[in-house]
């Protein structure tokens, strides 16, 4: 990540989510007019016409095309991985990140299959962020500055993002963003993550109220949550999200870590995430409740929890199937074939 991104304020991001744009309803309602027209019976490709009428809606244009999609994979350090929270050493990070580079991952073959561009972007991994048990985890420069640096995956020409991420500890750092954003247990919002043990899943526990309780300003401002209890991931996926709504981008988020890093933004404003869909549902058991929290349901539910974007990459060809359907298919008219009545 280089250090020369343009200085942002949080006053400037609040401003900006402020005056997000809204839908095209003339590109929906178009959606919605053509699919009552097509061949099949009302509703019987159920949530893919959903997803027709989604992607015109946030595209503004119909029909909507998926034939250039992004998948952009954030990895980041977290400080509070020295207090053994996960199973792995935050040196994984590193490792993996090459293991992308190196096409092999399971993300590399999803994208493959889904004739998806992957970017991958490292946001210092060999500096991370302070342990958020003792304070903050980020300064609000260093927080907005990532955030500016994750606008710039929203380039030209893309027609869809998937976000992703990828950093040892990060589902702890989603779990004490979940406390902070929506309240609760922090056992609530605590799961096994990587595969810890019991020891393990208590040492994150205690780390998630310790991050909390040594945060208290966490619980008042969504972007506070942001940079106390974040990670350089949680900040550029949040400033990802945010260009790709003012970009006419959709957007679909991974799992647990993603969807918490958007939920800072539902918390800004609750219309912020209308052009994101979640991906799918994590095995992670904080996923399900913080999708309830945000009002979301997941399009995939095969029990996964990878991360590294791998279940927003698997869901790019559903939406690619459901604007297929939506814009090849036959109305009745071009068919010849009789409706009801």
């Amino acid at each position: 990540m280089s250090n020369q991104q343009p200085a942002v304020t949080f006053e400037e991001i609040r401003a900006l989510v402020r005056n997000l744009p809204g839908p095209d309803l003339e590109a929906g309602t178009a959606a919605l007019q053509r699919e009552r027209q097509l061949t099949k019976p009302a509703g019987s490709l159920g949530r893919l016409e959903e997803i027709a009428q989604w992607m015109a809606t946030w595209q503004g244009q119909h029909p909507a095309e998926a034939r250039r999609p992004r998948v952009a994979v954030f990895a980041g350090n977290h400080g509070v991985a020295a207090r053994g929270v996960s199973a792995y050493p935050a040196e994984v990070t590193v490792q993996m990140v090459a293991n992308f580079q190196n096409g092999g991952a399971a993300v590399n073959q999803l994208c493959e299959v889904a004739d998806a561009d992957l970017r991958v972007y490292e946001l210092d991994l060999d500096n991370p962020t302070a342990d958020f048990t003792q304070g903050p985890a980020m300064g609000e420069e260093e927080c907005c500055r990532t955030m500016a640096y994750g606008m710039m995956a929203v380039e030209m020409g893309v027609q869809l993002l998937s976000l992703g991420e990828m950093g040892i500890a990060n589902s702890t750092s989603a779990a004490a963003l979940c406390l902070a954003l929506f309240g609760g247990e922090a056992a609530d919002w605590t799961g096994r993550g990587t595969g810890i043990d019991d020891e393990g899943l208590a040492r994150k526990i205690a780390a998630v109220e310790a991050g909390v309780a040594a945060n208290p300003q966490a619980k008042d401002d969504p972007f506070e949550a942001l940079r106390c209890l974040g990670g350089y991931e949680f900040a550029a996926i949040a400033g990802a999200i945010l260009a790709a709504r003012v970009a006419r981008v959709p957007v679909l988020l991974d799992g647990f870590a993603c969807t918490a890093a958007a939920a800072v933004l539902y918390k800004a404003d609750r219309r912020a995430l209308d052009h994101c869909m979640v991906a799918h549902r994590s095995v992670e058991p904080g996923h399900t409740r913080l999708m309830q929290a945000i009002g979301k349901e997941p399009l995939l539910d095969l029990g996964m929890r990878l991360g590294e974007g791998s279940g927003a990459a698997l869901a790019i060809n559903i939406v690619k199937s459901a604007v297929a359907c939506h814009a090849g298919m036959a109305t009745f008219a071009e068919a010849g074939v009789s409706t009801q009545g």
